[in-house]
């Protein structure tokens, strides 16, 4: 499913309109990387949670070379499937 296929079952399935469905969706994106920029968690009950991870540097190698290569830290974004959703799914 992508953002518009996402955006139509949302429309259908809350009575509105596609473009009220679309706004609320692009309001949920943004707080959520809102929050997770701030540092915050976002924890959806049963569904999941959504987290910043600061990765360390770690040494690689280039698999067309084999040369070692140092790969930098960053921050990654975790998420952890809630138990609503981990059931659904299974």
């Amino acid at each position: 499913m992508n953002k518009s296929q996402l955006v139509d079952a949302m429309a259908k399935d809350a009575g509105i309109s596609k473009s009220a469905a679309k706004k609320a969706l692009e309001s949920f994106l943004s707080n959520v990387e809102g929050a997770l920029k701030g540092g915050d968690k976002v924890a959806l009950i049963g569904f999941g949670t959504f987290s910043v991870q600061a990765r360390k540097s770690r040494t690689g190698h280039n698999p067309a070379t084999g040369k070692k290569i140092t790969i930098p830290a960053k921050k990654v974004v975790k998420f952890k499937a809630g138990a609503g959703l981990a059931d659904a799914v299974n």
